[in-house]
């Protein structure tokens, strides 16, 4: 069994309502990334990337578990990991886990990030985000 860190209760009211605002902070960001010129600062999409990373993970932790995280984002992946066990194949896992793990450089840090690193990521979103669909559609 894995652990999992603090969490709330959830419905499939709440799972269907982080759906669609993890689908929305993707299109925003794709938006935004389709936009950019390649001199220009990409924390806003990348830290966009990271939002809908965490909304498409609350939508399966709560259709899935009935639970989403409360804890610091990378508690993200634990929860994700208790609610689907095995059926959370370890790409997707590593894919979560390296697009939350941009959050504080992106949010917090004064360096600025590159076009080519928020198309990356948002390129690992978009697999990711994905997959989701097709777990979430499982679970209907």
């Amino acid at each position: 069994m894995t652990r999992k860190g603090p969490s709330k209760s959830a419905d499939k009211t709440f799972a269907d309502g982080r759906l669609k605002v993890a689908r929305a902070f993707m299109k925003a960001a794709q938006t935004e990334a389709a936009l950019a010129e390649e001199a220009d600062i990409a924390n806003p999409i990348v830290s966009q990337t990271v939002q809908a990373a965490i909304a498409y993970t609350d939508a399966l932790t709560a259709s899935v578990a009935g639970q989403v995280n409360q804890q610091d984002h990378a508690g993200a992946v634990k929860a994700l990991r208790s609610a689907l066990g095995k059926r959370l194949p370890g790409e997707q896992e590593r894919r979560l886990a390296r697009i939350l793990g941009e959050k504080d450089a992106a949010q917090y840090s004064a360096r600025p990030k590159r076009i080519s690193e928020a198309r990356r990521l948002l390129a690992d979103l978009e697999s990711y985000a994905a997959w989701a669909e097709l777990e979430l559609a499982r679970t209907r």
